[in-house]
């Protein structure tokens, strides 16, 4: 391959060969990744026809973003006749690191496309927004926020299964307003109570232990899903089996009788609770599809629900609904 009469090259052509400069050449050598075949009478160095190959190889392999210690392993096993195990490692290793660095980048140039599109009077408010949010958004600060809203000694199953679907994740490819949205619910559960001074937690969560506040949320989740079957159908809040999951999930945490009584109560008791609809807002604006149809988040079907109780308490019937009945 070399033109000299020993086969060998010195630094120059060789980083001509591989259209590389000296200076990566000189630097590969240093390290030890590219040893010399010689060094001539001069002191120069000198390499045989199979370094071409071998720095081809270290720049592929640092052009997929490996750091040099991971290629000085992968070159140590191939010179050992290796199967080729630390390069599979390394290659996965590379491909689980690599999502979260895709994802932050897609947020932020979602970020960047927020903050161009606005009119320029609006530019310095939604920077401190969007700024405030990392560009891997952690829903760190929406978890803390519902710990602190739910009861305090509900089961740790039943404040799992509740984050599951009260906290929404990130889109994978967000749009510009999903970053807005979601930057401003971070900046929503910052202050949950508004500075108002009033009561942060439904009057519910005071009589819960935990035992009520695991039989009160598991009664909740089952009302929500029905409601937003209805939601999702469009159907206009009315009495039903929604309605009555509803209530006697609420009726079982006091351990008391599902009567009109009780209900009008807790209609009462209900709409004087602290509310958190923008939270709900945000949340269908975060997990919406942009052409899509709005998903019905927890907080949509409890204004359903509440809508529906409240209805049927101003007809003067709270009577639950006749299993069958339409």
């Amino acid at each position: 391959m070399f033109s000299s009469h020993d086969g060998l090259c010195a630094i120059g052509e060789l980083a001509g060969y591989a259209g590389v400069s000296v200076k990566t050449v000189r630097f590969y050598s240093d390290g030890g990744l590219l040893p010399e075949a010689s060094r001539s009478v001069g002191g120069h160095r000198r390499y045989g026809p199979e370094a071409v190959e071998r720095l081809a190889l270290i720049r592929s392999l640092r052009g997929l973003g490996l750091p040099v210690a991971q290629v000085r392993r992968i070159l140590d096993e191939q010179d050992a006749g290796g199967a080729g195990d630390v390069l599979e490692s390394a290659v996965a290793g590379r491909l689980r690191t690599l999502g979260p660095e895709l994802r932050a980048l897609r947020w932020r140039e979602a970020a960047l496309r927020l903050v161009r599109d606005c009119p320029p009077a609006e530019r310095p408010a939604r920077l401190r927004l969007v700024g405030a949010v990392a560009e891997a958004p952690s829903t760190a600060p929406l978890v803390r926020f519902w710990r602190a809203w739910l009861p305090a000694r509900m089961p740790a199953r039943s404040v799992a299964a509740f984050l599951e679907v009260a906290v929404p994740q990130p889109p994978e490819d967000p749009g510009p307003a999903q970053v807005l949205a979601f930057a401003r619910l971070n900046a929503f559960v910052s202050r949950p109570c508004d500075g108002g001074g009033g009561p942060c937690q439904p009057g519910a969560h005071e009589a819960a232990g935990a035992r009520e506040s695991a039989v009160l949320y598991a009664g909740l989740a089952t009302a929500y899903d029905l409601a937003g079957q209805e939601l999702r159908r469009g159907g206009t809040p009315r009495p039903g089996a929604a309605l009555d999951g509803f209530v006697d999930a609420y009726a079982s945490t006091y351990g008391i009788r599902d009567t009109p009584a009780f209900r009008r109560r807790l209609a009462g008791q209900l709409a004087a609770d602290p509310r958190i609809d923008r939270y709900w807002e945000l949340t269908a604006e975060v997990t919406g599809a942009p052409d899509g149809p709005v998903e019905p988040t927890p907080g949509a079907a409890h204004d359903w629900l509440l809508e529906a109780l409240g209805a049927q308490v101003s007809a003067g019937s709270g009577e639950p609904a006749v299993p069958g009945a339409r």
